[in-house]
């Protein structure tokens, strides 16, 4: 999609978005190829036991009509939401597959939620189905008796009570199924924001999502599609970064998919698949590359890594240069609207600390509280502006929230940044992890990532705490690696921040910890941290 030119802003120039009358997921990522290349690779499925098994295009254009046909016959219809709780299997293909050739809504869901946090998206979004695994059905059966819409669930391993079984039903239906003639703008999935301030909130995204996210593959994956590219993450499939950056498009632009989930992420296995099945084209979050920094692995054959939830810093990309034989391109996105900002390191050297600049196609500002464009070098909030085909439809259920989201025609992120004069954006903080110290206005991500830059150091995250006398105080929580002495680290990080960014963002103090709170996605949780902090923890 995007036209190869010098320069960024040639690309830029030149990008026009297709306007097709008709567009569906489905269509778009399986039916296509099915249709002109029938027995091209489309997914390898590592299996727990170790066993791989390859799927064409057809196996999964057959085996997406069976399952539509199945719920069809169940009464799912255009509309109806269809849960996915799922690990990154070729059952969560063919759901997504399946409820997109219905016109249905897909509502992909993480395997790790709990019954309080299952039970409010499903009831939130009525789902009427739910696939799953034997691993998660019990927890659905736990709460089926307080969602009324649930009128049915899917195992796909061994049927059990309360369950139909997924490959049962398949085997029972036709596999033809048309593709119901969506347009750009009609609903595909509901993607639960991670609720960081007040209860989740449904992103209703519709099939335009994926046109919206390929340029941003195209760019900073460096020409994806090439010959022998081949796409893995460990990231959740049930998330914007899995979904949207890796699954759908990777099907999409007929890039041979791998599927593999890890209960834990372990860096050493991440390096063992990498190199086993010459994987070339890998999303890593941040967490996962700062684990993987602590190994001595070393993958072949990478041709491009794209990362993004958490900046990187100079040391990481640094890093991942002498490691892994690429420069890492930082991209940024949010669950509303992904993939708007990155780096295409064969046009420019990423610049440290920076995610990027506005992807070919999607328009980026920084604005100031009055919802006015910033120049250069000053501190705002990110806003990208709409139409966007990344961008979301609408807060499921929540007209009011959606209306929040927006100044005029420009989508409010929440997250506070700076452009250069390049167009670089230098992510600061989320608006409400801004520390007010001495009348400075602080970001915790600098700092973090001067103190993770320490080889002692695996995680960190910064917050402010009350103070009498500056407002808030700078407190670091620091998870040091095995073996590293206590004693006198404190003093030395807090001399480390102070030496190589500033006196005035310096830590007050240190608190040594085993480990952080995160997201699903291997983002800090800073507002935990706050509430550790005022219990006194």
């Amino acid at each position: 999609m995007v036209p190869a030119r010098e320069s960024w802003s040639a690309m830029r120039r030149d990008f026009r978005w297709p306007r097709p009358a008709l567009y569906n997921i489905a269509e778009q990522a399986c039916e296509r190829w099915a249709r002109a290349q029938p027995d091209r690779l489309a997914l390898t499925y590592l299996r727990p036991d170790g066993e791989l098994r390859d799927y064409s295009y057809i196996q999964l254009s057959r085996a997406s009509s069976r399952l539509a046909n199945a719920f069809a016959a169940r009464g799912v219809k255009r509309g109806d939401r269809v849960a996915v709780l799922l690990p990154q299997t070729p059952e969560t293909v063919l759901t997504h597959l399946a409820a997109y050739k219905l016109g249905a809504i897909a509502v992909p869901l993480f395997t790790l939620f709990g019954e309080d946090g299952l039970h409010y998206r499903l009831h939130d979004s009525g789902a009427k189905v739910v696939v799953t695994d034997g691993a998660n059905l019990p927890k659905l059966l736990n709460i089926r008796d307080r969602l009324p819409d649930l009128e049915f669930i899917y195992s796909i391993d061994e049927r059990n009570a309360g369950s139909f079984g997924f490959w049962q039903e398949l085997g029972k239906a036709a596999d033809h199924c048309p593709v119901a003639p969506t347009t750009l703008n009609d609903p595909a999935f509901i993607s639960y924001t991670s609720g960081t301030t007040g209860p989740p909130k449904g992103a209703l995204h519709g099939h335009k999502v994926l046109l919206g996210h390929l340029p941003g593959v195209e760019t900073h994956h460096e020409g994806l599609p090439q010959a022998g590219d081949r796409m893995w993450t460990p990231a959740d499939w049930a998330w914007m970064g899995g979904l949207t950056n890796v699954m759908l498009p990777a099907l999409s632009m007929g890039v041979p998919l791998v599927a593999h989930r890890m209960a834990k992420f372990d860096p050493d296995q991440a390096f063992d698949l990498i190199d086993r099945l010459a994987i070339r084209n890998v999303f890593l979050p941040p967490t996962a590359l700062k684990l993987m920094r602590q190994t001595s692995g070393d993958p072949a054959k990478l041709r491009t890594v794209g990362s993004g939830g958490e900046a990187l810093g100079a040391d990481l990309l640094d890093w991942g240069r002498s490691r892994l034989g690429v420069t890492i391109n930082e991209i940024y996105g949010q669950t509303e609207c992904n993939l708007v900002l990155g780096n295409m390191s064969s046009l420019d050297p990423p610049r440290p600390g920076s995610t990027g600049r506005a992807v070919p196609g999607h328009e980026v500002a920084i604005l100031d509280s009055s919802g006015n464009a910033l120049p250069p070098g000053e501190e705002g909030q990110i806003a990208i502006k709409r139409p966007d085909p990344a961008m979301f439809l609408e807060y499921w259920n929540n007209p009011a929230k959606t209306a929040e989201k927006f100044v005029g025609d420009w989508m409010l992120t929440g997250d506070v940044a700076r452009m250069d004069a390049d167009g670089f954006v230098f992510f600061a903080s989320r608006l409400d992890d801004v520390i007010t110290s001495s009348g400075y206005r602080i970001g915790p991500s600098e700092i973090e990532e001067c103190l993770t830059a320490d080889p002692d150091v695996t995680m960190a995250g910064v917050i402010g705490v009350p103070d009498p006398v500056r407002t808030e105080a700078v407190r670091a929580y620091v998870v040091l690696r095995a073996g590293t002495a206590e004693q006198g680290k404190a003093a030395a990080l807090i001399a480390r921040v102070r030496e190589r960014i500033s006196p005035h963002v310096a830590p007050r103090d240190v608190v040594f910890v085993t480990e952080l709170p995160m997201t699903a996605t291997g983002k800090i949780l800073r507002r935990e941290l706050r509430d550790r902090a005022h219990r006194g923890t």
